[in-house]
């Protein structure tokens, strides 16, 4: 199939490398000239516009938005609206608010134009592993447009068959499903990174532990000092614990022990926070996924307000003078 992708960063670059790979025909077009002549050397169709892009298509035009989420990736979908015809789909891979494409939809629909949105998960390494794919939008066109999300999923490869599971639609255990109308892809990839903050928290408050288990606080016989590379490794293999994660947790810690190459001052992207606005709308309970997010926001200062709330209470019941830092 031919088709077009549109912002060539650390994932829409490999799903282009990806889908060629299986003999699919991109064309592609990002800001950066440097990177699109990069891809073009590798096989791709190159544009220096988003006009150019759409004048390549021989046939139906399909164009896979793969840009941050926000204004980048409304411009660009903006801007295909006004080039694609009645017919031609526009998919958006991003990490966007599901709400909006339950707007775009509607909008797009309007003009004849397909919408779908693709919750992506796969990270730098979807290149080899392949890309697990939440897809959201009418069921025909997600049909069509099969042999390019089976393309990029990673198949089922030597994962054991889940016990007791029997569906006619195999594209689950092959890495992507059709998970409802437009929106619906994109919350449930919502839902899932609100996990991996969840995990990633637990992975990090464990390790944490461990590691202050050397300090000079404790009784000096009640200190271990622990080799962390070596627990994360014997974790990976048969723990009940085990997982991706735990997988890259392992290799950071191979390279660099204390992890001093590692700021700590941790991002989120936006996913977290929706999360939790659709906990609440739901008035659903999320202990655990709050608490994940609202370390990420504690680790970009040294103090907040609450935290001077709380030395000013341990002085009040405790005479416990903490001086700041």
């Amino acid at each position: 199939m031919q088709i077009a992708i549109i912002g060539l960063g650390r994932m829409g670059g490999n799903i282009a490398r990806r889908l060629m790979s299986h003999g699919h025909e991109c064309l592609v077009y990002d800001r950066s000239a440097e990177t699109v002549s990069a891809l073009s050397g590798e096989g791709a169709r190159g544009a220096g516009s988003l006009e150019e892009l759409a004048s390549g298509f021989s046939g139906r035009r399909v164009f896979w938005v793969m840009l941050p989420a926000g204004e980048p990736t409304e411009t660009a979908i903006r801007d295909l609206a006004g080039l694609a015809s009645e017919g031609d789909v526009i998919i958006d891979g991003g990490n966007t608010f599901y709400k909006d494409d339950i707007r775009r939809a509607k909008e797009l629909s309007e003009k004849g134009i397909h919408y779908i949105d693709v919750g992506t998960s796969g990270g730098v390494w979807g290149l080899e592993r392949g890309y697990c794919m939440m897809i959201g939008g009418p069921d025909a066109t997600v049909r069509e447009l099969d042999p390019i999300f089976d393309a990029l999923a990673p198949g089922a490869g030597d994962i054991e068959r889940t016990r007791g599971r029997h569906a006619e639609d195999t594209r689950a255990e092959r890495g992507y499903i059709h998970a409802g109308p437009a929106g619906a892809g994109h919350f449930v990839k919502m839902v899932h990174n609100g996990i991996e903050y969840g995990l990633m928290q637990a992975y990090a408050e464990g390790f944490d532990i461990l590691k202050t288990k050397n300090s000079h606080l404790l009784p000096e016989d009640e200190r271990f000092d622990l080799n962390l590379p070596d627990i994360a490794e014997v974790w990976r293999r048969g723990s009940v614990i085990s997982s991706w994660l735990l997988d890259l947790t392992a290799i950071a810690l191979a390279g660099d022990r204390n992890l001093d190459h590692f700021s700590g001052n941790v991002a989120d992207s936006g996913e977290g926070r929706w999360t939790l606005e659709a906990a609440m709308e739901e008035a659903v309970p999320v202990n655990v996924l709050s608490a994940a997010l609202y370390a990420r926001y504690r680790s970009r200062q040294m103090a907040t307000f609450g935290d001077k709330m709380l030395s000013a209470m341990r002085y009040g019941f405790g005479g416990h003078v903490e001086i700041p830092q």
